[in-house]
């Protein structure tokens, strides 16, 4: 499963909206590998990083449901407000509507 190819008129590849982690905070639980439906994680339990962000695009643009399931905080997501800007900013150039 992947997320929309566009996302507001605007083509996903373009929108930095992926998980970033804290590999100093992770325990490792893999909760949020877990519970994500669209891949965008991948496991290597035989690697030091047990898992890591394979597939960016994948992720919803928005949807933070992942870091909600670490406890310790170890994923964060870039500011939505700038996202927002940026999201606008293309449809300008692009000729669209803000």
């Amino acid at each position: 499963m992947t997320s929309e190819a566009t996302f507001m008129g605007v083509p996903r590849n373009k929108i930095d909206w992926s998980p970033r982690i804290d590999y100093d905070k992770c325990n490792n639980c893999l909760e949020c590998t877990k519970f994500c439906p669209h891949q965008v994680f991948e496991v290597n339990e035989d690697a030091d990083r047990k898992f890591v962000v394979k597939n960016p695009n994948n992720c919803v643009v928005f949807c933070r449901a992942c870091s909600k399931t670490c406890g310790l905080d170890a994923i964060t997501f870039p500011k939505k407000n700038e996202t927002t800007a940026y999201i606008k900013l293309i449809r300008k150039e692009a000729g669209g509507n803000e």
